[in-house]
């Protein structure tokens, strides 16, 4: 495979890698454990050796992407995934004893944990790294190989992790496909033992479908608008800055970025001037600013400036915060810019906004706040700022959502022990931690029969005997 994208005939080549890989995982279909603890530990030392090169490949894929951030949000995570994952490897894979009817007695139960065989992992732009490597870990540890698409719009950073995966885990293990839709389209269209894909609602659907065709199972890691609810007596300062935080990471192009906040109507206007004063601290310039990453791209710019005009349009109140007033546009570093009074059907409330755009809604009984998160599509992740534990308690009982964080914003994700995943049309199935480890693989029931088996009494020809023990066994 080409270095960047694949040649003339990369459909061709698509089939030719994935036809090997099946044909290695049906000739060693249970990796050892040695061997599994040895992919990871090559990953690990991976990403050890190129931590720069990965970091300045994004970067590029960018325009611009915070050499920071990429450290803290792509290269932190994955090592701590692959470190977590070999300390319990040994215990994962470890067949777990099950009970036995007494009927049975004394055979004996177990589910053995078996890999799948060929891994499909379709990889988003907004994080190339962390987003490939999260399900490569656990479909590794699982004992499966695995075919990775990286996205076109992050072409440096997919032919690095090509040469570098194919060259520490071997053409045996890993195969990584660079291309364009097309090619993503056919990805999904071959046989896999199970397709992991992140990305939009919209094209989750297409995969979903393309993969029915082959009643291959999937994991969904999509998106959709993640709300922050705002209560009464929460710290406002700390509530701004954590969501200041969680929505200019990366330029709010983040999965699990707040979509858009709920404040009470007495608190809305200390919120916003939190949020201004916030976002004026941790980004004084915007331009020239290292620390501030840009859009991928001048499409999705021009996407987030249509709908900020419609919602303008549409008399909704729009306030950039740009404290140096520079001239933004040239390098792409849009500013966090906050909306308020947007009408209902604005797609800047309609649809995951993946940009650092924040609609400011109010909401005079808290009961309210729930009522508008429960009446929309359930999200990948809920936000709470609140330090009253009975409305912390009601607010987890009564809304369903991917995952929760209270008094911060995005952590979830990165908890060692924590899965990840969404609900609805925010996703469906997990990764990360010891779930991860389980979507790739078969939890297989094993019977085993005792000598002393007691169940031949049931066998034909059938007589008196078993009529007895039918009685006995059917209650009376």
């Amino acid at each position: 495979m080409n270095a960047v994208t694949m040649p003339t005939g990369q459909h061709d080549l698509l089939h030719a890698e994935f036809a090997r890989l099946h044909r290695i995982s049906r000739e060693s279909p249970f990796p050892p454990l040695q061997q599994r603890l040895e992919w990871l530990k090559r990953l690990e030392s991976m990403l050890q050796q190129h931590r720069q090169e990965f970091v300045d490949a994004i970067s590029r894929d960018f325009g611009h992407r915070s050499g920071v951030e990429t450290r803290l949000a792509e290269l932190f995570p994955s090592l701590q995934a692959i470190r977590y994952a070999r300390r319990r490897l040994r215990r994962w894979m470890r067949p777990e004893r099950r009970g036995v009817s007494m009927w049975f007695q004394p055979a004996g139960n177990s589910v053995m944990p078996q890999p799948l065989g060929v891994i499909g992992v379709l990889v988003p732009w907004n994080y190339p790294l962390f987003l490939a490597l999260g399900p490569l870990v656990s479909a590794l540890a699982a004992g499966n190989r695995v075919m990775v698409k990286m996205s076109e719009f992050t072409p440096e950073t997919g032919a690095l992790l090509q040469r570098l995966a194919e060259r520490y885990l071997g053409p045996e293990v890993i195969a990584v496909a660079n291309g364009d839709a097309d090619l993503a389209q056919d990805f999904t269209r071959l046989p896999f033992d199970h397709l992991f894909f992140t990305g939009s609602t919209a094209v989750g659907r297409h995969v979903m479908r393309a993969a029915a065709e082959n009643l291959t199972p999937v994991t969904l890691e999509l998106g959709g608008k993640s709300p922050v609810i705002v209560a009464r007596g929460a710290d406002l300062r700390q509530a701004a800055e954590a969501i200041v935080a969680g929505k200019m990471l990366n330029a709010g192009q983040t999965c699990v970025a707040p979509d858009y906040v709920l404040v009470n109507d007495k608190d809305k206007e200390a919120l916003l001037n939190e949020l201004r004063g916030a976002a004026r601290r941790a980004y004084p310039t915007l331009a020239d600013n290292p620390d501030y990453s840009s859009i991928i791209n001048e499409r999705h710019c021009q996407r987030l400036l249509q709908w900020l005009e419609e919602a303008r349009a549409a008399g909704a109140e729009v306030e950039q915060i740009n404290p140096a007033a520079e001239d933004w546009r040239p390098k792409r570093k849009f500013p966090l810019t906050l909306v308020q009074a947007c009408p209902d059907d604005a797609l800047l409330l309609r649809e995951e906004i993946f940009g650092p755009i924040l609609p400011v809604l109010s909401y005079d009984k808290f009961d309210e706040a729930l009522a508008y998160v429960n009446a929309r599509p359930r999200p990948l992740a809920l936000y709470l700022f609140d330090n009253d534990a009975l409305r912390i308690e009601k607010t987890l009982r009564e809304t369903i959502s991917g995952g929760v964080a209270i008094n911060d914003i995005a952590l979830q994700v990165v908890q060692d022990d924590l899965p990840f995943g969404g609900v609805g049309p925010s996703g469906m199935g997990h990764c990360h931690a010891k779930e991860g480890f389980l979507a790739f693989s078969k939890l297989k029931p094993v019977f085993r029969q005792s000598r002393w088996a007691g169940t031949t009494l049931t066998r034909a020809p059938y007589g008196a005997g078993v009529e007895r023990l039918l009685k006995w066994m059917l209650g009376r």
